[in-house]
């Protein structure tokens, strides 16, 4: 192997009681480059050598690394490549809306192998759950026809729902899906399904499908906007999904829009305005109809004077927000994402273009400040489905803090 090409990876810390971490940064290396020899490992993670071997050893006895053929570059001795293993962990991923419900299961890797969908009865979460646990079981069934071993291999359940989380609502406000809110749903599904159960909103589950399998994959600060049913955006910085005090951080759709001085419009939640809903609404269609996205896409395709004004309005709102998430976070980039059909995301994103002038216009940017990512109704699932994995296996800086902190007291 060539031992001088770059490698994506982040820093180890040879400090004692810091092996859980370190364990976590060789896999998130090995996820990132694919395949890389113990010297490769060492130098990118700043380990020692008997560090990295000593780990190696463990991931691979826990059956989530394993080695490839020696590889002989020039004159040296040959060296013994690693990877991970796709088998070594699995997890489910669950997508509650407003009209439907998905799951994906996937692998240590991100691969999907196996999902489901389902329409939620209008009643709520009292007779929507039992809905949803149905779905949950039948892609356990898939996923064990496919991946036997998965039965022994779970880490967990993640959920996405839109937010924000936690505060008052009306209950027949459709933005608001209060009633899901205020059920015990982590109980009730924990139970259910006998796997650790977390939650998270739509726009960050999106960012972490972005981060694990998509455009944000090995970006360490990137804001990713999701424009689905609502509108949201997702902060992954210094490589963790940041989350907020309450979970709620980067509900932009929440923000009072600013329409402009001649259009007569009130101030509004910005996704009241900047949404497939409002789109829908616009167009005289049903949120609800299973075909909402090929119709969108149909309409989208061809010259439609309320498409057109919606896209201007749309790129005119999501050109300031833009601007004002480069000027507060500084990101290497944003991505534009969301469960939208895929040309009237095109439609959009030209739209957006050009961006209005901010502190992300510097000499030294290596990726562009604006671009696309997954435009599909499944993303949210499938970032639902990474968040335990990146739970369990990614690099937490934050605990890495705690235990140094804890060392010096």
């Amino acid at each position: 192997m060539n031992d001088m090409r770059p490698i994506r990876a982040k820093s180890g810390t040879n400090q004692e009681g810091t092996s859980a971490h370190n364990r976590r940064v060789m896999i998130d290396a090995l996820r990132l480059n694919g395949q890389l020899s113990r010297a490769d490992l060492a130098r990118a993670t700043a380990l020692t050598k008997q560090t990295v071997s000593n780990i190696i050893e463990e991931l691979e006895s826990d059956g989530l690394v394993t080695s490839l053929a020696a590889v002989r570059k020039g004159r040296g001795q040959p060296s013994t490549p690693y990877r991970l293993v796709p088998e070594g962990a699995f997890a489910i991923g669950l997508q509650i809306d407003r009209h439907v419900t998905r799951t994906i299961a996937v692998d240590l890797v991100g691969t999907v192998l196996a999902r489901g969908e389902a329409n939620l009865p209008a009643r709520g979460p009292e007779t929507g759950v039992a809905t949803i646990l149905d779905l949950i079981a039948r892609t356990r069934r898939d996923l064990a026809g496919i991946a036997p071993q998965s039965r022994d291999r779970f880490v967990g359940l993640g959920v996405a729902m839109p937010g924000p989380f936690g505060i008052e609502a009306d209950a027949d406000d459709p933005w608001m899906m209060a009633a899901w809110q205020n059920f015990p749903l982590l109980e009730t599904l924990s139970v259910g399904t006998g796997l650790d159960v977390r939650l998270q909103n739509d726009a960050a589950a999106a960012a972490t499908a972005e981060k694990m399998v998509g455009a944000a994959h090995g970006v360490d600060q990137a804001i990713c906007i999701y424009l689905g049913y609502g509108l949201g955006a997702g902060l992954i910085l210094n490589g963790e999904l940041y989350r907020g005090a309450n979970g709620n951080a980067g509900e932009i759709g929440m923000i009072l829009s600013q329409p402009r001085a001649a259009s007569g419009v009130q101030r509004a939640p910005l996704e009241h305005r900047a949404s497939i809903a409002s789109l829908s609404k616009i167009l005289g269609l049903d949120p609800a109809d299973p075909d909402l996205y090929r119709r969108i896409d149909e309409i989208a395709g061809g010259p439609d004077a309320r498409v057109t004004a919606w896209v201007e309005d749309v790129a005119f709102e999501l050109q300031a927000a833009i601007q004002a998430l480069e000027s507060i976070f500084d990101p290497q980039t944003i991505i534009l994402c969301g469960g939208m059909p895929p040309g009237l995301a095109r439609l959009l994103i030209e739209a957006i273009h050009p961006l209005l002038p901010s502190i992300a216009e510097h000499r030294a940017r290596s990726m562009p400040r604006l671009q696309l990512g997954f435009t599909d109704p499944w993303a949210v699932a499938i970032g639902a489905a990474a968040e335990p994995i990146s739970r369990t296996f990614d690099p937490r800086f934050s605990a890495i803090l705690k235990t140094r902190t804890a060392g010096a007291v």
